[in-house]
């Protein structure tokens, strides 16, 4: 017992981050007295659907500052526990920031009270972090995540959406956010079906993605060359959070691309 501070023994909360906020509050990426950059680099696409077994969230690889491109390989969709993933657009470092602190809440919870929180239970969490963060994105450092997973009372997936202050909304068949999400969500309302097994799964998100990246200069699409390949994770009660191996996701997106080669040549 001697490793854990007073504070974090006296602590009557289940939140991580309140527990931070009192102790260490200089280690939140949420609050005041941060200094801005002029330019930082920006993340985009992040798409999610339902599949016949749970859920698939996926995510291009650039990340952006203005016209130049700041990243080819920046990992925007991450395990938000064993059983939920979460997905993010905007400011880069702040969101990459936010998914170690939302990881780190959901971990304590579940230390704390021996028990995982609900899907809505952690959706909430993550608007409650979202509003803490509105002092940053005032200033233009907005975050806007996608989060989904599966329990036991949701076995077939439950997708939330949120703002920038913290509002949620649950999306009942699929969502994109992020500057190329028009595009990828135009591509997703003729590509998408009920019940889609693992394989079409997958190529349905290539396929939303290759079409924003066609139309959206901060999206990127799959890197044959470097070998870069967008972020695809599926979720489902039996397996938990489980990320697809860049060689599958390659193999899938060569396919789309040599099935677009042909369908224009003909």
């Amino acid at each position: 017992m001697s490793g854990f501070s007073p504070a974090f023994l006296s602590s009557t909360s289940n939140s991580f981050v309140e527990l931070a906020r009192s102790v260490a509050p200089e280690t939140l990426p949420i609050g005041e007295g941060r200094h801005l950059a002029e330019q930082v680099p920006e993340g985009t696409t992040i798409i999610c659907f339902r599949t016949a077994s749970g859920i698939l969230m996926a995510g291009d690889r650039r990340a952006t500052i203005g016209n130049m491109i700041a990243s080819h390989s920046m990992e925007k969709v991450r395990a938000a526990d064993d059983f939920s993933v979460i997905g993010i657009a905007g400011t880069a470092g702040v969101a990459l920031d936010l998914i170690r602190l939302f990881q780190l809440e959901l971990e304590h919870y579940e230390k704390i009270e021996g028990a995982r929180l609900s899907l809505h239970g952690k959706a909430n969490r993550l608007a409650s972090m979202l509003r803490g963060n509105l002092g940053l994105a005032m200033q233009g450092l907005t975050v806007v995540p996608m989060f989904a997973g599966v329990d036991d009372s949701t076995p077939a997936g439950q997708i939330f959406s949120f703002d920038v202050t913290g509002g949620k909304y649950e999306e009942h068949r699929f969502h994109a956010i992020g500057s190329g999400s028009g595009y990828a969500r135009g591509a997703l309302k003729k590509l998408w079906q009920p019940a889609l097994d693992p394989e079409a799964a997958v190529t349905v998100a290539v396929e939303a993605l290759f079409d924003a990246s066609d139309d959206d200069s901060a999206t990127g699409g799959p890197d044959f060359v470097r070998r870069i390949a967008p972020t695809i994770c599926t979720v489902d009660l039996e397996s938990g959070v489980q990320e697809i191996d860049t060689a599958t996701t390659l193999a899938a997106a060569a396919e789309v691309v040599e099935r677009r080669t042909r369908k224009a040549q003909s």
